[in-house]
């Protein structure tokens, strides 16, 4: 068991050490590679109890400002992180690890997808992000599935850090229907998202 389990830390670090080689900051995109958002909307039901238990999260508020250009350390650490919180904390359901749905909290070693982007918002901000970059969205998967991700704005586009993939991806490079993300302006408000790609009807529900 022992030997696995340092086997498998090996790994990451070797494939951190490879996403680090490669790490090359995005060309400059146009101003479609930037979501447009809309009013303020539901805060979902999850991360307002959040905010109940943890209402310092939720209380931080920010001047409207454009989205920073990222560094090229800056992009390493994006990358890293993604992958590192990918591959760290196993994918479990909220009924699995805490015994109902829809409780939204940093992983220890297991957790869904809102745990994914709690914990990745986190390393980033420790890593010098601002919060007013480091967006949770909300998506609804290709099959109709709701699914939340981690947004990083910034002035090449607005990139999606995901638990199903290690790749970061811009997010209309994504297959989700985009519904809406924490506001850039405080912590604890949502606005909605104006996907503006074409969207299969039939799929949604």
């Amino acid at each position: 068991m022992m030997y696995a389990q340092k086997a498998r830390q090996l790994a990451v670090i070797l494939a951190t050490v490879l996403v680090s080689a490669s790490a090359a900051v995005p060309a400059p995109r146009t101003s479609s590679a930037q979501m447009i958002v809309g009013g303020i909307t539901s805060q979902p039901i999850g991360h307002y109890e959040f905010c109940q238990r943890l209402p310092a999260e939720c209380d931080q508020r920010f001047a409207s400002t454009p989205a920073p250009k990222v560094t090229e350390y800056g992009w390493e650490m994006i990358q890293q992180i993604n992958f590192s919180v990918n591959h760290r904390i196993e994918a479990r359901t909220d009924m699995e690890v805490y015994g109902r749905e829809e409780y939204w909290a940093y992983p220890v070693t297991a957790g869904d997808c809102e745990d994914y982007a709690l914990q990745k918002r986190k390393e980033l901000k420790d890593k010098g992000f601002s919060l007013a970059d480091l967006l949770i969205t909300v998506v609804r998967k290709p099959d109709g599935e709701g699914h939340a991700v981690l947004t990083v704005r910034t002035s090449e586009g607005d990139f999606v850090l995901d638990n199903l993939s290690d790749e970061v991806k811009l997010w209309s490079d994504t297959p989700y229907t985009f519904l809406k993300r924490q506001a850039s302006f405080n912590t604890g408000r949502w606005v909605s998202i104006e996907d503006g790609r074409e969207v299969v009807v039939g799929a949604l529900r």
